[in-house]
């Protein structure tokens, strides 16, 4: 009984598509979110700098807060 022929470029591009899909498959565990935890993240990261600036002492002679320097 003689084997069965292949077309190896056939055989070579469905290997590396099933290699591709497990790398992808992969990559969207580790770093795919949501977007609502993408919204949440954000979210959290301007109520932090909200938190940060309100904290934030003030450093200028004058009392302003604006950054211009004091005339």
């Amino acid at each position: 009984m003689p084997a069965e022929i292949i077309n190896l470029r056939k055989a070579r591009k469905a290997r590396d598509r099933v290699v591709k899909e497990k790398r992808a498959e992969e990559n969207r565990a580790k770093f795919g979110r949501t977007k609502a935890e993408r919204e949440q993240a954000r979210a959290d990261e301007v109520l932090a700098k909200r938190r940060l600036d309100a904290h934030r002492r003030n450093t200028d002679d004058d009392g302003s807060d604006d950054g211009a320097p004091a005339s």
